[in-house]
């Protein structure tokens, strides 16, 4: 065990900034509390360096609860990275609000959060994570105050709350049948515990993960926050949590279940398949661009989900894992990031983006087929090791039944993208930092692509 603080110092940057920025925002003037935006960045930008720091070092245990590995690294950095854009974009659009300081406190908080659910290597941290990455984020789902988001804001509180009170509940069943809250005393001692035991406890925890990551049956928050919170807010909640919750799954699938007590493949997959197939069969009839990505974001979901549930079933499970996450985040927040642009929910109101804004509607083209997963961009290297991944675990059906979804993904992303080539509306006057930010997103997304096999074999 490592009692070190600084090996925590990525997450030490995110909260000193944190603290900072409240404070300063406590006597900063309204027109002035921008300068909480660059405290909160400086941190983000300190916490990138030192985590990239801390990737060339051996892996170890924090305090006994907190991993330092592969898939603590990229969390790392992918939150920071997301969170640092969110911030920008934030900037761009919250200036000027009564509540500027706190949206960046509490996006800086739940960021924390995510970050913490990545490397929880113990039950009792993995349950305070979810704690942190979720109370911030129901505050931000109402930050506008109006009624589609305190409607939001209320169905994500309660959603999270319920499935939050069961995982606690299977981490407490699991500790009991255990005999530890560690993840490797407590993978022996689940070695003879009752395999009905395990099962529910198993259950239970994964209702409050699946909840973070958007997935069936935890998935019924994501359009409601994805339409009824400001873009800035649906942007951030449908990206950046579902990094931490995504690779605390795995990590607790690989690392806390022993081989034989509880099969884990097939109810992950289960739920893989329902995810998948339920997000893009609700996209196909939205005519609301958020709401579309929302569902979008649920059947990427349920392809996040297949290597989770190939977790110690092969070497491809976690490398899959880790660069899908990483390319979704990325390429899901410059979409998002083209909505707070244009400024308009309706896709009438992208029609002849591509004229009036080449770069603008060119980066909505790149996110969009870059999350079908058309090369060269990052989310197909990703969906090519998520394939090979279920193969690898002997999941064939699952492999070919993500195949058919991304194909009929498709049709709705086209419905977003065709009416870009038409003739401008009057008044299509995207906003200039907003649309800077899409643009290095969707760059980063092709870069990412194109440099894959440098970025796998760091």
């Amino acid at each position: 065990m490592n009692e070190n603080p600084a090996d925590l110092a990525p997450e030490l940057c995110v909260l000193i900034a944190a603290v900072l920025g409240l404070v300063n925002g406590l006597f900063l003037p309204r027109a002035r509390q921008w300068w909480v935006a660059g405290v909160c960045a400086a941190g983000l930008l300190a916490g990138l360096v030192v985590a990239g720091l801390a990737a060339t070092r051996p892996d170890l245990a924090a305090f006994d609860a907190f991993a330092i590995d592969p898939i603590t690294h990229v969390t790392r950095i992918a939150v920071l990275a997301t969170t640092a854009a969110v911030i920008a974009l934030a900037a761009a659009t919250v200036r000027g609000h009564p509540r500027e300081t706190e949206f960046y406190v509490l996006t800086m908080l739940s960021a924390l959060g995510a970050i913490t659910l990545g490397a929880s290597s113990d039950l009792l941290v993995l349950v305070a994570a979810y704690l942190l990455a979720s109370i911030p984020a129901y505050a931000l789902a109402g930050f506008g105050k109006d009624a589609p988001g305190t409607e939001a804001a209320l169905k994500y509180y309660l959603m999270g709350a319920f499935l939050g009170i069961l995982m606690l509940a299977g981490a407490t069943l699991l500790y009991g049948v255990g005999r530890g809250t560690a993840y490797g005393p407590l993978r022996d001692g689940l070695g003879t515990a009752p395999a009905a035991a395990v099962g529910a406890a198993v259950v239970a925890l994964l209702a409050g993960l699946l909840f973070k990551a958007g997935a069936v049956p935890g998935h019924y928050w994501v359009p409601d926050v994805a339409e009824g919170a400001p873009p800035v807010v649906a942007a951030f909640a449908t990206t950046v949590p579902k990094i931490g919750a995504f690779a605390a799954l795995l990590r607790f699938g690989a690392d806390a279940l022993p081989p034989g007590t509880f099969d884990w493949a097939p109810l992950v997959a289960v739920v893989a398949a329902a995810t998948m197939t339920l997000g893009n069969l609700a996209a196909f009839g939205q005519d609301n661009v958020r709401r579309l990505l929302a569902y979008s974001t649920v059947s990427q979901a349920g392809y996040l989900l297949v290597p989770v549930a190939m977790a110690a079933r092969g070497d491809l499970a976690e490398p899959a894992l880790l660069y899908y996450a990483a390319a979704y985040a990325v390429t899901n927040l410059g979409a998002f990031a083209v909505v707070v642009a244009v400024g308009r929910d309706d896709l009438d109101g992208y029609t002849g983006l591509l004229r009036a804004s080449p770069l603008l509607g060119a980066s909505l083209a790149v996110c969009l087929l870059g999350l079908v997963g058309t090369p060269p961009t990052a989310v197909f290297v990703g969906k090519v090791l998520m394939f090979g991944a279920a193969l690898d675990g002997h999941y064939a059906w699952l492999a070919v039944l993500a195949a058919v979804n991304s194909v009929a993904s498709v049709f709705y992303y086209l419905r977003w993208i065709v009416p870009t080539f038409g003739k401008p509306r009057p008044g299509l006057r995207p906003a200039r930092a907003p649309t800077a930010i899409a643009v290095a997103l969707a760059a980063a997304s092709l870069a990412l692509g194109l440099a894959s096999g440098i970025a796998l074999s760091l």
